[in-house]
């Protein structure tokens, strides 16, 4: 099996151990994204729905590099320290992704990287 990493400066540098995508074949799969400021490497949005922007804008630049956009998105996982937040992420991911929508799980935890309210994965595959 080929791996092949994926990066791009237009997304956050990797905070840990691992590539920001790893494509293997036409499947790529797409570390979680906090909503980091490339530039900066900081968090700088104030409001839940400016971090949702920063997430998906974040993973838009990752599938880019990898070849793709979000429309070859099939599988994106988002996580949120308030489930609250829920519509927000609907409403906003609908300016990032048409139909037919991802498959998509959102999940409820207790905390996430730096005090960020929500986090995103995704899966891709390109023809």
């Amino acid at each position: 099996m080929q791996r092949q990493v994926i990066h791009t400066d237009l997304a956050p540098a990797a905070i840990g151990n691992y590539s920001q995508a790893i494509r293997t074949g036409s499947t790529v799969y797409l570390s979680g994204q906090i909503p980091i400021d490339p530039k900066t490497q900081k968090i700088s949005a104030a409001s839940a729905e400016e971090e949702i922007h920063q997430v998906f804008s974040n993973l838009r630049a990752v599938a880019e590099a990898a070849g793709g956009d979000l429309a070859h998105v099939v599988k994106l996982t988002v996580y949120l320290t308030d489930l609250a937040d829920s519509p927000k992420v609907n409403s906003i991911m609908a300016e990032y992704f048409s139909r037919p929508y991802p498959a998509r799980v959102a999940v409820g935890i207790a905390s996430l990287p730096q005090g960020c309210r929500v986090e995103a994965d995704a899966i891709m595959v390109l023809e």
